[in-house]
């Protein structure tokens, strides 16, 4: 029954629970991650805790920051993201927190791991975590940041307090000198990355638009070298367009160029790794 007058109760919308989306090189086979996110859950009980990956490359700064720029365009603002791939841990590299332009929080060591994110969301504003009420408390371990420091950090922001209050605005980053592709009148002259584990496919960092500047379409033969290796493979739009067991190149669903075998692993086959040297021929007249 409507209540007096006719007017229709507004119902409260669900307040909405802050989320943590949570990625390190912890791996799996010890208690670091229900460690954090216990620190996380006793300053912030509210708070959804979302796991990108615990298994990134052991002390890969590059992929933690490929991931990171995957990841982030599908949180929308006021998302935390919490990433703890820290080589540097207990020495003088700044623990902080980074602003983007998109709204979105960033808490991770200061080492390159937002190179990617700011390149392309640009950075609103840098604060370095020096507030020891934002941490864990006195007995900081050395070589536990991710526990001590950033876990507390991320669950404070989490909670509703102001970002500024981890401590003093910082000036810049540390960026990584990733690298990038050529492109000259003979082709493209890449590198491949990293290995879509466990599939084995290989990730280059040639992007989509600049392969495209080679005239290649679905179905062409391509003319390549991987390392010392000379490879022809067509380039198809998905991985069943060959039969199985065979090679192929395609842009892959974060829009780089890249190479796979239908049910088969790349790397293996051909005995690729990240780190060597791709170049493709542009196509013949």
């Amino acid at each position: 029954m409507a209540p007096a007058g006719g007017q229709t109760p507004q119902v409260a919308a669900p307040a909405r629970r802050p989320v943590i989306v949570f990625m390190t090189d912890f791996g799996i086979a010890n208690d670091a991650v229900a460690i954090c996110r216990a620190v996380i859950y006793g300053i912030a009980p509210s708070a959804r805790i979302d796991d990108v990956s615990h298994t990134v490359t052991p002390y890969s700064i590059a992929d933690g920051a490929r991931f990171l720029a995957g990841v982030t365009p599908y949180y929308g603002p006021g998302a935390i993201f919490l990433v703890v791939i820290d080589p540097g841990v207990g020495s003088g590299r700044k623990a902080v927190i980074v602003k983007t332009k998109r709204g979105q929080y960033f808490v991770l060591p200061d080492n390159g791991l937002m190179t990617l994110v700011a390149e392309r969301d640009g950075v609103e504003g840098i604060r370095e975590i020096t507030n020891p009420a934002w941490m864990i408390g006195e007995k900081l371990s050395s070589t536990f940041h991710g526990r001590d420091v950033f876990s507390p950090a991320a669950a404070h922001l989490a909670r509703g307090e102001d970002w500024r209050g981890a401590g003093p605005a910082a000036a810049a980053l540390v960026e990584l000198n990733l690298p990038r592709p050529r492109v000259d009148a003979e082709g493209i002259t890449g590198e491949v990355i990293a290995l879509d584990d466990p599939f084995g496919n290989l990730i280059t960092n040639i992007s989509a638009e600049e392969f495209h500047q080679l005239g290649y379409a679905a179905g062409d033969a391509l003319h390549l070298r991987i390392g010392e290796r000379v490879l022809d493979v067509p380039f198809v739009r998905t991985f069943s367009d060959v039969a199985a067991g065979k090679p192929l190149a395609y842009i892959d669903s974060r829009g780089r160029f890249s190479l796979a075998v239908n049910r088969g692993n790349f790397s293996e086959m051909y005995a690729v790794k990240p780190g060597v040297r791709i170049s493709i021929q542009r196509r013949p007249k």
